[in-house]
């Protein structure tokens, strides 16, 4: 049958199970609004209208991390598609997958500066796993499959189609397909193409696994895309080897497990990092040993063989040479690997291990009466764990990250490779409506939340029950820190003198809001917050010298730690 082209792709979307999109209508992609006016109207598909293109593209995003599934967004052409671009860079560089649609100017006009052109494709090609400009309707339906097939498989990632106006309202020969939307479906048959020598000496694997004294997991966010928590778990158990977590990989193995040592790198644990450097054995899975976590290559893991699983080759020797590479999806791989590792008994290393954890547990000092740390370990205790936390970047990121225990897989998400701020309240939205069944707490500081802090404006129109708590020190935190660690207490510009008035903002959006100062009134407002089912906004008040502890200098060996004892 004959569609217009804006019809074919609400069918294709349909075509993908796609039940909820996110964007900002504008002239480009009237056609587009005019046909989800109709398929809405008949319930087919949910249209979430943010307050800004860059909200649109992070609620996507965090959609497809809380669910797994692609998120898909609508963007009009020029500054609207130019909106998008941090959050598809958001989205590339923690391997999310996206399709993002956006509107461009008639072919007709293409390459003449018309009125909000923009050459799109140019623009995203870096950040993108594959970008489109659509020139002939008759490959429109394809190019949306293929699109959404490249997004969910392999890597996951963002893909762009930068759709012209004609082309969205050009009658399109239109037959519906049938889909398969599995996650990774090509996972398998990398593992066999890439691993041709490897395939043939798994029990070499095992035999280095097996033979290894001192082994460490070093788990990312690969485990939690591959949805290999439970083979992770089983793989941990059964070589009896310590576990440490990328930022991306939190959730992944669980957080009160005797195994788990907690995050590694520059804001890691001392049990980590100390177990990074002696171990002689790291096993790497679906991890990228990024700078935050390795900080001084020539001295990290020196001693260790390392075993890297990952699905992409791209990454083995790029930060640090592995000498047994196994490409494919980790699920399947740790699948393979449990059945013929040894069942190992505990040794020496697991009591070093439990020494360093009691030796050197996460601690913190208040400086004032309220205590970030404190808000996070009792939002912990109160919600037992069953929340989706998403977060900003800087302190309030990494305080939720240290002293939230997370316990199962996508339930934290934040920006960790491009360490975008302002990412959180969007992520948050998106998560929401993911139906997951968890609350949804975004977690910030003052300076983050003001840079999109306008979708406030999503939230009361949608009245969604999340929980926006405010870490206030009327600073940019983070920077402030190293300031003062690093460049001599020289503040330059990292105070904040506007004194935004947060409650007052809120109710402004009719969204309840409280203020609170002392430790004493966390456990209350927080679990009346937790009962809601309806928004709410927790300012809190602490101090601009609060800082995140431990942290390793830039640069250097990840065992050099500074602790606030030493501060």
């Amino acid at each position: 049958m004959k569609l217009v082209g804006a019809e074919v792709l609400v069918e294709c979307l349909l075509e993908q199970n796609v039940d909820i999109i996110f964007g900002y209508p504008g002239g480009a992609v009237l056609p587009i609004y005019d046909a989800l006016y109709k398929y809405e109207a008949d319930n087919k598909i949910t249209h979430i209208i943010t307050a800004h293109e860059q909200g649109a593209t992070h609620a996507a995003d965090g959609y497809a991390r809380a669910t797994g599934k692609v998120g898909v967004v609508i963007a009009t052409s020029g500054p609207g598609a130019t909106n998008t671009v941090t959050g598809i860079a958001t989205a590339y560089l923690d391997s999310v997958p996206l399709v993002v649609f956006t509107g461009q100017v008639s072919r007709a006009l293409l390459g003449k500066d018309s009125f909000q052109e923009v050459n799109f494709t140019d623009i995203t090609g870096s950040i993108t796993k594959k970008n489109y400009i659509v020139t002939e309707a008759s490959k429109f339906p394809e190019i949306i499959r293929e699109a959404f097939r490249i997004a969910r498989s392999g890597r996951p990632g963002p893909v762009v189609i930068d759709i012209p106006k004609d082309i969205q309202t050009s009658m399109i020969e239109y037959e519906k397909a049938v889909i398969d939307s599995s996650l990774n479906p090509t996972a398998s048959s990398k593992l066999i193409a890439y691993n041709k020598e490897v395939e043939l000496n798994y029990d070499m694997i095992a035999d280095a696994i097996n033979k290894s004294e001192r082994p460490v997991i070093y788990a990312g966010g690969g485990v939690n895309i591959s949805g290999a928590q439970d083979e992770l778990l089983k793989f941990a158990e059964k070589v009896k080897s310590p576990v440490a977590c990328s930022l991306m990989g939190l959730g992944c193995f669980p957080g009160n497990h005797p195994y788990y040592m907690g995050m590694v790198g520059m804001h890691g644990t001392r049990c980590s990092n100390y177990a990074m450097s002696k171990c002689d054995l790291m096993i790497a899975i679906g991890a990228r040993f990024s700078d935050r976590v390795v900080s001084d290559f020539g001295s990290f893991a020196v001693n260790a063989k390392v075993i890297h699983i990952d699905i992409d080759p791209s990454e083995f020797g790029k930060n640090v040479d592995a000498q047994i590479p196994i490409c494919g999806d980790v699920n399947g791989i740790l699948k393979r690997l449990n059945q013929i590792v040894d069942n190992r008994q505990e040794n020496n290393w697991n009591e070093q291990i439990k020494q360093w954890k009691q030796e050197y547990p996460l601690k913190y000092v208040n400086n004032g009466s309220l205590s970030p740390q404190f808000v996070m370990q009792k939002l912990y205790d109160i919600s037992n764990g069953n929340c989706i936390i998403t977060t900003e970047v800087g302190q309030n990121q990494i305080w939720a990250a240290q002293f939230y225990t997370f316990t199962k897989p996508r339930t934290f998400i934040s920006s960790g490779g491009l360490g975008t701020m302002g990412y959180g309240l969007g992520a948050a939205i998106g998560a929401s409506f993911g139906k997951t069944g968890y609350k949804v707490i975004n977690v910030a500081g003052d300076g983050s939340f003001k840079m999109n802090s306008i979708e406030l404006a999503t939230i009361s129109k949608y009245k969604i029950p999340l929980v926006q708590l405010i870490f206030n020190n009327h600073c940019l935190g983070m920077v402030r820190q190293w300031q003062d660690l690093f460049y001599g207490s020289r503040f330059s510009h990292t105070t904040l003198t506007d004194d935004v008035d947060f409650v007052k903002l809120a109710n402004a959006y009719n969204i309840h809001a409280v203020r609170i100062t002392d430790n004493s009134q966390v456990e209350q407002v927080l679990s009346k917050a937790l009962s809601l089912n309806e928004p709410i906004l927790i300012e809190c008040m602490i101090d601009h010298d609060d800082k995140v502890f431990p942290i390793v200098p830039p640069g250097e060996p990840i065992n050099n730690i500074i602790d606030f004892l030493e501060n």
